[in-house]
């Protein structure tokens, strides 16, 4: 089984990644982008905000993309869980915010880049803007927090529009729930895909 946990900054992804996962010892702990060693030159360099060509930031990402399926995910399909720290799904959602690039474009490349492999299912920890702006003012800032509640916003409402271009099942959740009410939703719908 593969799943992905979306969210924005700050919305409690590493938090579930770690509880959901206790359920599961075996189970493949993976991120995108960084999971691989040219993934983290790649994380690198995405969260320095360095590129100046929103093209290029995209098409980062695809080269990310491209070799932690190659990497991790193929590798473990279908013999292990696996649980990704964003996946696919957040580099459609960012390139949509943009909207420099056309939206079929944004799908082939995409499918390009994974061989069509994407999560069972997709779970979205959402924020309020309350909520965000006020998790946002207790940290150090990176490159692409520092665009802004409104972008992050943007990006969380891309992240449902990414799930059905790519006709994945997306699973949205309030993250705004306590940690055990949130890590149980995840789990009860983990059941569901192996039922």
């Amino acid at each position: 089984m593969y799943i992905a946990i979306e969210g924005i900054d700050t919305a409690g992804k590493s938090t579930q990644i770690d509880a959901v996962s206790k359920n599961f010892p075996e189970a493949i702990l993976t991120k995108e982008p960084g999971a691989t060693d040219i993934g983290i030159e790649i994380r690198d360099m995405v969260l320095s905000a360095r590129a100046k060509s929103k093209k290029a930031e995209f098409l980062l990402f695809l080269a990310d993309r491209a070799e932690h399926i190659k990497e991790v995910i193929e590798p473990n399909l279908g013999q292990k869980m696996i649980i990704s720290d964003r996946s696919a799904v957040s580099g459609v959602a960012y390139a949509l915010a943009q909207g420099e690039i056309d939206t079929k474009e944004i799908v082939e490349l995409n499918n390009f880049a994974t061989n069509g492999v994407y999560p069972q299912k997709v779970f979205l920890l959402k924020l309020t803007k309350e909520e965000l702006e006020s998790r946002l003012s207790q940290k150090e800032l990176d490159g692409i927090e520092l665009r802004g509640s409104d972008y992050l916003m943007n990006i969380q409402n891309s992240i449902v529009e990414a799930t059905k271009l790519l006709n994945l099942e997306l699973v949205e959740i309030d993250a705004t729930k306590t940690r055990e009410e949130i890590t149980k939703e995840i789990l009860d719908n983990m059941k569901e895909l192996n039922d």
